[in-house]
């Protein structure tokens, strides 16, 4: 093996180093404590799972999946996502014992990478499923939950935006000539191609009525100030009402501030059937987690019951998540050979005390000085301490 080799890793795979580790083990405990207090239970699925289960019912990109193949023959997948494995373990198993279900998660999922592009091929989700429950109050107390959750981070300038998956296909329906076109438009949305949006449109050659429709919703849809606002678009429909219903619901929870609606917001997760949404905050131009409702996977599992919830990524989280500035106090005791005992006492005590304390022996410094600079604190136990 080259030398260059040996300290390569695997395209899109990463080190966690031992501040970001802290950092993501201070965001599980202070999400874990949240989502238990609002009557979530945390549930762990394997990281292997069939490729024919959960592998194609992810809706994740095939090329994206990492596949391997077990003793027996059976092609397996690294997990690429957690709801489509907690709605596997929710229709075979946790549906019979209690209905609606509200499980939490925070475990890693994998997606390969074909390029070099910084973008992470492992990372960690935290998220809530409620299944078992079709009411827009399910859909509000996912949404409520993510904005008290980012809040609970000490994350004060975020934006969560809504759509609906029943809306847009509605005026891309009405407003071209085929399922085609339809298809191809969305999946423009989804990339967020709004350029390309109005290129398409253009070359579909639609009568002026519907190209023209088209092009005036790509221009104010990702600016609705109510739901009234996009009824010129649409007729009145189910889907219309479900929304006003869940604004009004996040309305009567005084978070009206944090939440902005987008009715072109789209996703190549084609399970969601409803209301989705996703988490934008300031200092990172990446959103960082998304949702909705995804009645249609539980029905791939054979389930006829609704389900909602939401995952937000871990590794985006950090970059927006306040420095903790109540960190422990560290210390290091220095001694050497003979003041050992006496090294143990202080360090005892000083933990009690609530700092966090390293023990170390002189001889086993090789730079002293770089050393020491990790520590707010450094105690040398001398002689005069054993006397």
């Amino acid at each position: 093996m080259s030398s260059l080799k040996m300290f390569e890793k695997p395209l899109g795979m990463r080190d966690t180093f031992p501040i970001t580790y802290e950092k993501v083990e201070a965001i599980r405990q202070t999400g874990r404590d949240f989502l238990r207090a609002r009557g979530y239970d945390f549930i762990k699925t394997p990281s292997l799972e069939y490729f024919d289960t959960v592998g194609k019912a992810s809706a994740i990109y095939d090329a994206a999946l990492f596949k391997l193949v077990d003793s027996q023959g059976n092609t397996l997948v690294l997990r690429p996502d957690m709801t489509t494995p907690i709605a596997r373990v929710a229709t075979s198993k946790l549906l019979k014992e209690q209905i609606p279900l509200r499980l939490a998660y925070f475990a890693n999922v994998f997606r390969a990478q074909q390029t070099e592009g910084g973008r992470p091929a492992e990372f960690g989700q935290m998220g809530i499923e409620i299944i078992g429950d079709g009411t827009v109050f399910a859909d509000a107390e996912v949404i409520i939950t993510a904005i008290n959750l980012i809040q609970a981070f000490g994350i004060d300038s975020f934006k969560i935006t809504i759509g609906h998956a029943g809306v847009l296909n509605c005026i891309l329906k009405d407003y071209t000539e085929s399922a085609e076109q339809a298809d191809k438009l969305r999946t423009l949305l989804v990339e967020r191609n709004y350029v390309g949006f109005e290129e398409a449109v253009a070359a579909f050659d639609l009568p002026k009525t519907k190209s023209d429709a088209l092009l005036q919703f790509i221009n104010e849809a990702t600016n609705i100030g109510a739901i009234e606002d996009i009824e010129k678009y649409v007729r009145k429909n189910d889907a219309l009402e479900y929304m006003q219903q869940l604004m009004e619901l996040i309305s009567f929870a005084n978070l009206s501030q944090y939440v902005a609606l987008d009715f072109t917001l789209s996703s190549h997760m084609n399970y969601y059937t409803g209301m989705l949404f996703e988490v934008f905050a300031e200092g990172s131009g990446f959103a960082l987690g998304n949702g909705g409702r995804y009645d249609g996977l539980l029905h791939h599992f054979g389930s006829k019951v609704g389900a909602t919830g939401f995952g937000i990524r871990v590794d985006r989280l950090l970059e927006v998540v306040p420095s903790n500035k109540s960190a422990k106090q560290t210390v290091a005791i220095i001694f050497n050979d003979e003041q050992f005992t006496k090294a143990l006492e202080h360090a005892k005590k000083l933990r009690e005390e609530g700092k966090r304390v390293t023990l170390q022996a002189k001889k086993g410094l090789v730079d002293e000085e770089a050393f020491t600079k990790q520590f707010d604190t450094i105690v040398y136990v001398s002689q005069e301490d054993l006397a």
